[in-house]
């Protein structure tokens, strides 16, 4: 849905870039995070309603945060959907149990992208048909 504040956290300058280009140009309002700490920093001042996790990141990884988001009153409700490149069995339901709402493989798909981060967004909507 376009208007959406979203964060892309990915500690690759070119898929952060890629994905922040895609949905922009989509009407998305897009920040992106290299790490943990400068996610930390973004979602408190941001406020993303929708956060695209890197699961592989320096220091704290993507699993990590979201736990720590899922964790926090304030930032619980926040969508975070779970992207690796090291797509392997077993890595879905670890993204679920770390709290995640969803999780795409890379490469990541430039057609299909924005119609799946609306997917997200609109299925979480309360207006929109409940939680992915």
């Amino acid at each position: 849905m376009p208007g959406e504040r979203i964060l892309v956290v990915d500690d690759n300058v070119a898929n952060a870039t890629l994905i922040s280009f895609l949905l922009t140009a989509h009407g998305y309002d897009v920040r992106s995070a290299a790490d943990a700490t400068e996610a930390l920093a973004l979602v408190a001042e941001f406020a993303p309603r929708l956060i695209l996790m890197d699961v592989q990141l320096p220091g704290m990884d993507g699993l990590s945060l979201t736990r720590k988001l899922k964790g926090d009153p304030q930032t619980r409700d926040t969508l975070i959907v779970a992207v690796t490149a090291y797509a392997m069995k077993g890595d879905d339901e670890r993204a679920r149990a770390a709290g995640c709402d969803g999780y795409l493989s890379k490469p990541i798909d430039t057609r299909t992208l924005p119609g799946v981060v609306a997917g997200f967004v609109r299925r979480a909507d309360p207006d929109g048909g409940g939680k992915p």
